[in-house]
């Protein structure tokens, strides 16, 4: 199984922090977001390959960050050439670089960058092994905040029948994060999707058409989690972190 840290967005909303460093390599607690990510996945019981997607503008910083890594398998940093957030390729697109690139033919575990999240990723694991494509989203216990989010609605065996992004009048309590998992057969169906001229920009629209083409299971957590998109959220993670 290889792993896919998805990196390579610009963080406009974190100006002025992320102009010279980007977003997944801010201090929260006193150590990068990726070290805790990098110290998840070092957890994990079968992976052979870690790969981080950036941009021009950032790659030398997540160079650097990977030469001070001891991890036990090699961490591999990939350049998608874009220099401004205009000209990004998008998180959807972003994957698509790295599986062409790396000319993959494995399992797959995308993570956002600026994930912190505090489960196992051994049980997500075993669990979407058991069902196919999986997702894990976060139960979150008042239906007003689910505005903020992707909506998940499940069936009795957890496979998604429906979901939409930042719903006006939410109905379920889950919440999908960006952590996937891919069984190197489904790899494929992301160059269809892009192909097909969709949002190559937000992965949850990936899923959002998956789900209507194959079944798509959801691994529910209810352990701390954030997801670092403003300002508030990033101090909200770091004063958390800094207990």
């Amino acid at each position: 199984m290889k792993v896919l840290f998805l990196c390579a967005g610009y963080a406009t909303r974190l100006y002025p922090l992320t102009l010279d460093r980007p977003k997944p390599l801010l201090p929260v607690g006193g150590k990068p977001i990726l070290d805790y990510l990098l110290e998840k996945v070092e957890k994990i019981k079968e992976f052979d390959e870690v790969y981080v997607v950036t941009n021009d503008k950032f790659a030398k910083n997540f160079e650097e960050w990977s030469k001070t890594k001891s991890c036990k398998f090699p961490i591999r940093v990939f350049n998608d050439g874009t220099k401004t957030n205009e000209t990004r390729l998008g998180a959807v697109g972003d994957m698509q670089f790295v599986i062409e690139k790396t000319n993959l033919n494995d399992n797959l575990l995308v993570i956002a960058g600026d994930n912190l999240f505090e489960f196992d990723l051994n049980d997500f694991i075993e669990y979407a092994k058991s069902k196919g494509v999986t997702i894990a989203a976060r139960f979150i216990e008042n239906l007003e905040d689910m505005k903020r989010y992707g909506e998940v609605e499940v069936d009795s065996e957890n496979k998604i029948v429906y979901m939409r992004e930042k719903p006006q009048t939410p109905r379920s309590h889950i919440a999908a994060s960006c952590i996937y998992y891919f069984p190197k057969d489904t790899i494929p169906l992301i160059k269809e999707y892009l192909s097909e001229g969709n949002n190559p920009d937000q992965p949850g629209r990936y899923i959002e058409w998956l789900y209507k083409r194959r079944p798509v299971y959801v691994y529910v957590f209810k352990e701390k989690w954030y997801d670092i998109g403003n300002m508030e959220q990033y101090k909200k993670a770091d004063e958390e972190y800094s207990k």
